[in-house]
């Protein structure tokens, strides 16, 4: 199989649109998904695809999202010979960057220790009860389970990255209709002047962007007014009006382009119409955040680094740092 049926997986998250009075996105994503999958399908979407229709039927399934590993559950603990179909079939979707999860006692030890990062979050964060939630740039949609776990009322992730897309659905597969959603596209190709999310996230993002104040314009434009920027990005030591743009390479990274200062990241949101904007978090990113496991078996953070000082990245830039803003669209 190499046809992934987008239209009947979109459908409850259309309906949601619709009833919202968001019909014009359905319309967009409808044009941007049949692209996606039905005109430019992946060279790998049969394989993941495959990866999908292994995975063993186990039910009925609790879900605890508020642990560090997105941990599901079964009523009785599947066989030997499920496990080994589920592990092949989890396997098939390597490399897992963003986690960590546990299938069924199954434990996929993530390049990322994601959770650490929600651990610094989410104490700054507004309730979640019930609010609509965009995760940009969301990697497999680990924060979005944890953004659900929350008591978030819908959540919607978009990254480009297919293969994370299917790591998010071999979650979502053994949890039905839950109110979250991962599109496979880019900032750009959501609708402008959306207005229509409580809280916006963007993690990891900023500084991959070309033009980082256009990057804080589109992420104003989601918001509703009054709603709430969670923003977490690279940063340096520096006064206010310093960023950092590298010559060429940052942590062997081409596609790094702009890290400010605090002080500067906080002139760009205000400069870009954000209000009450506050650093809550800096911390610097250790090997015991970012490594290679043996489900992300390819180079990480300690490759990056300047084997005679971890403190610079190999091009003698100063090691990853990042940084937590919390910031508000005004009401007017």
């Amino acid at each position: 199989m190499n046809h992934f049926d987008w239209q009947t997986h979109y459908q409850p998250l259309f309906t949601f649109l619709n009833e919202e009075e968001m019909g014009e996105w359905t319309l967009l994503l409808h044009e941007q998904l049949a692209r996606r999958f039905d005109h430019q399908p992946h060279g790998d979407m049969a394989r993941w695809l495959g990866a999908l229709e292994q995975l063993p039927d186990i039910s009925p399934v609790q879900a605890d999202l508020n642990a560090a590993a997105i941990t599901l559950k079964a009523d009785t603990s599947p066989d030997s010979e499920t496990l080994v179909q589920l592990e092949s079939a989890l396997r098939a979707l390597m490399p897992w960057r963003k986690g960590p999860f546990d299938f069924f006692g199954t434990g996929i030890d993530t390049e990322w220790r994601s959770d650490w990062k929600w651990d610094r979050v989410s104490p700054w964060l507004s309730d979640l009860k019930g609010r609509r939630v965009l995760d940009v740039g969301c990697g497999s949609g680990y924060h979005c389970w944890r953004m659900l776990g929350a008591g978030a009322g819908r959540v919607i992730g978009i990254d480009p990255g297919l293969l994370f897309l299917f790591q998010f659905l071999s979650v979502k597969r053994y949890l039905g209709e839950v109110p979250v959603d991962l599109l496979p596209v880019r900032m750009e190709d959501l609708p402008r002047s959306l207005e229509a999310f409580d809280t916006t996230f963007s993690m990891g993002v900023l500084y991959h962007r070309r033009s980082p104040l256009d990057h804080l314009l589109e992420l104003k434009d989601t918001l509703r007014p009054g709603g709430e920027l969670v923003l977490e990005t690279l940063v340096v030591e520096g006064p206010e009006g310093y960023s950092l743009m590298p010559e060429d390479r940052y942590g062997m990274m081409r596609n790094v382009w702009f890290l400010p200062s605090c002080g500067t990241l906080l002139r760009w949101l205000d400069r870009t119409g954000f209000r009450d904007a506050r650093v809550v978090d800096v911390t610097d990113t250790g090997t015991d955040e970012q490594r290679s496991t043996d489900w992300m078996r390819f180079q990480s953070l300690a490759d990056f680094l300047d084997p005679d000082d971890p403190s610079k990245t190999r091009e003698g830039y100063p090691g990853p740092r990042r940084a937590t803003i919390i910031a508000r669209k005004p009401r007017a």
